[in-house]
């Protein structure tokens, strides 16, 4: 089927939930995807950062194979002998003694803020009222659940499914001041990324972080890391909070952690994790057997690759070179990330908007997120080779698109 027949089933039996791109994908290979006609497109956006490998990873593939023939699912009624393995590396590169799987990062996140709810009630004076308030930050998404909605700033995703989960206070972004205000003994937890994904790859500063770890261990709460986006390496270490020298209670991992197969997990302290027990919470489908295995391949091609340096390294590099873009483009606001997590903040929505659209026309593909922001998430693998690719064409749109802007202020003028 070609692209106009797909998009009009999609039309007539979809949910109208996503503005697609109009590009009909038929494989992968490496950094690139190919369309139906066979065009090449250096993905620069690699799923919304899950493809951490890119595409047909020989050692992926073949782990995929191999365990399709074997055991794809079983219930968790039984064990199967991938998923204590994958939660003793998580541990390890973590600093966090236990795991929870999931089928994705919403998951995670409410299964999150369901032990940071019980861990205030375990812990809670006989006689007391358990505390229960969350607090969230500006900017901040953490999902389309109504947990991790409720924690999600934009009242744009809120509203239209009002009234949400009660008890979530949004923070000022960055604001150590507004955060000591509403921090108290009534809250449980604050969860925030340390560096936000769909708001705009947003760092959190240094000072905001440890007073959130100060005020959270002051009141006994739980202080939650939403790493979906920014986990397992795509910020150059495995977690955006260890470039923050800070441990949190609870992390949320998913995107990246299976080489493209949905699994998240939520991984807690042991402290936190005595709250629990069986019945409390559970899933169907996390942590199968097939996904573990990935999982597992994929945080050894990481290590053995020594993925962690060449990230950084890279991102680096891109980040160098959007920076001296800026210089030359005042349409360019603010470049800022981690690693190969990187946002370039424009002056409109409509220009980030065109530049998106312009640089897939020139088989680049990148997003635009916060309205403003174009959003760089390249799978780990790529080299200076594939980031020089990406600046000339930028540079060539950014250009044109100034030229264009010039052009029509003067028609009005």
């Amino acid at each position: 089927m070609n692209l106009e027949q797909i998009s009009k089933l999609e039309s007539k039996f979809l949910l109208s939930t996503y503005e697609r791109y109009p590009v009909l994908l038929r494989r992968g290979r490496g950094v690139y995807v190919y369309d139906d006609k066979g065009r090449r497109y250096l993905d620069f956006l690699s799923g919304i950062g899950v493809n951490a490998l890119g595409y047909a990873h020989p050692v992926i593939s073949k782990t995929i194979a191999r365990q399709a023939k074997l055991l794809i699912h079983t219930s968790n009624l039984f064990y199967h002998e991938y998923q204590a393995r994958l939660a003793v590396a998580l541990a390890k590169v973590s600093g966090l003694e236990r795991a929870f799987f999931t089928n994705s990062g919403t998951e995670a996140w409410e299964g999150a803020l369901k032990l940071a709810r019980a861990y205030a009630r375990e812990n809670c004076a006989n006689g007391l009222e358990p505390k229960w308030r969350i607090l969230a930050l500006e900017h901040a998404f953490h999902g389309r659940t109504f947990g991790a909605l409720a924690t999600t700033h934009k009242e744009k995703y809120r509203a239209p499914f009002a009234p949400v989960l009660p008890g979530v206070q949004f923070v000022r972004f960055n604001d150590v001041a507004d955060l000591e205000r509403n921090f108290d003994d009534t809250v449980c937890a604050i969860g925030f990324e340390f560096l936000q994904g769909e708001g705009g790859i947003r760092p959190v500063s240094k000072e905001f972080a440890q007073a959130a770890q100060r005020l959270a261990r002051k009141h006994n709460a739980l202080l939650i890391a939403d790493e979906i986006h920014s986990g397992m390496g795509r910020t150059g270490r495995w977690f955006a909070y260890q470039h923050y020298g800070i441990q949190p209670d609870l992390v949320t991992v998913a995107k990246p952690i299976a080489g493209g197969l949905p699994l998240g997990v939520l991984l807690a302290s042991e402290k936190v994790s005595q709250c629990i027990h069986p019945g409390m919470h559970g899933t169907t489908f996390g942590g199968g057997p097939l996904a573990c295995m990935v999982a597992l391949q994929l945080l050894n091609i990481i290590e053995r690759q020594k993925l962690l340096k060449h990230v950084e390294a890279v991102g680096n590099y891109l980040m160098e070179q959007l920076k001296k873009l800026q210089k030359e483009h005042s349409a360019i606001q603010e470049v800022r990330g981690l690693g190969l997590m990187i946002g370039m903040e424009l002056d409109s929505a409509d220009l980030a908007k065109a530049v998106v659209k312009q640089m897939l026309e020139r088989g680049v593909i990148l997003n635009r997120t916060d309205e403003t922001v174009v959003r760089f998430l390249p799978p780990y693998l790529i080299t200076r080779k594939h980031v020089d690719v990406v600046m000339d064409q930028l540079e060539q749109v950014m250009a044109k698109t100034s030229k264009e802007q010039k052009l029509a202020a003067n028609t009005r003028e």
